[in-house]
């Protein structure tokens, strides 16, 4: 098996998607979806796809888009509303604030973990010199990281605020991730993306970043019929399905980031 590094001699920061890639928030994620769109759904069509929908049409998107998305995977289409709707109001705004409030009540409940070989990776790469970043799309990413008790580990976060304070577009545009490293100093080229979400793979190819690493945890993000692009069919097997991730441009698919090496080190910038 080929050893999947992280070369600290091309590569000087690497710049973290938050759900899905530091913490263990995608399955909250999904099923707060599932609530708010089974609940707008019925009577109207088939009911929220935790697996497939969410996927293909909500994972690594802002809120709001990914609730225009997967409605029009349906053929409907809202009313945009406003950001003072009624959590659950049939608008797009409604939608989106009632999945929020359902989403942020299990985390104010239960909290939020980091993945351990996440934690892991962090130390490794501060320890030999590289920075790091993590950005997320949702308004909340500080407050999931910050749960999550891994602020201290990161340089840099951009989040949700950030975007709509600066009106940057969402994955697939590559803009959260290119603020990152603009606040880091540093080019795209020197920077790696690590990313569980198709629309974050795919921003990270067209940000022209160094390395883009795809994390695809229990072959979920593999296992679609079209890959979110009409790239790989299910008859292929995982190795296949995988390295059709390379399409929409990662460089490396691990199922875990315990499955990375890190080579080099980064060392201090001389002083002129």
């Amino acid at each position: 098996m080929d050893e999947k590094v992280i070369d600290l001699a091309a590569i000087s920061a690497v710049v973290f998607d938050t759900d899905g890639v530091v913490t263990d928030t995608g399955r909250g994620h999904a099923a707060a979806w599932k609530h708010v769109f089974d609940t707008f759904l019925r009577g109207r069509s088939t009911p929220f796809d935790i697996q497939a929908d969410y996927l293909r049409h909500v994972d690594g998107r802002p809120r709001l888009d990914g609730v225009r998305t997967f409605l029009a995977s349906r053929g409907i289409t809202l009313p945009e509303g406003a950001p003072d709707d009624e959590p659950g109001a049939p608008t797009v705004h409604g939608l989106g604030l009632a999945k929020d409030a359902h989403f942020l009540a299990q985390v104010d409940k239960y909290g939020v973990a980091a993945f351990p070989a996440t934690v892991a990776l962090l130390h490794e790469l501060r320890h030999r010199g590289a920075r790091t970043a993590a950005v997320s799309a949702s308004l909340h990413g500080r407050k999931l990281v910050g749960s999550a008790g891994v602020t201290h580990l990161f340089d840099v976060l951009v989040d949700g605020s950030d975007a709509a304070l600066m009106n940057l577009p969402g994955k697939p545009d590559p803009a959260l991730f290119l603020e990152a490293v603009r606040r880091l100093a540093l080019p795209a080229s020197r920077a790696a993306v690590v990313e569980a979400a198709l629309p974050g793979i795919e921003a990270g190819r067209k940000g022209g970043f160094g390395q883009v690493i795809a994390v695809d945890r229990d072959g979920r993000t593999t296992n679609l019929d079209d890959l979110g692009a009409g790239l790989i069919d299910l008859g292929a097997n995982l190795g296949d399905l995988r390295a059709g991730l390379g399409d929409l441009g990662a460089d490396l698919v691990v199922s875990d980031l315990g499955e990375l090496t890190v080579h080099g080190r980064v060392l201090p910038v001389a002083s002129p």
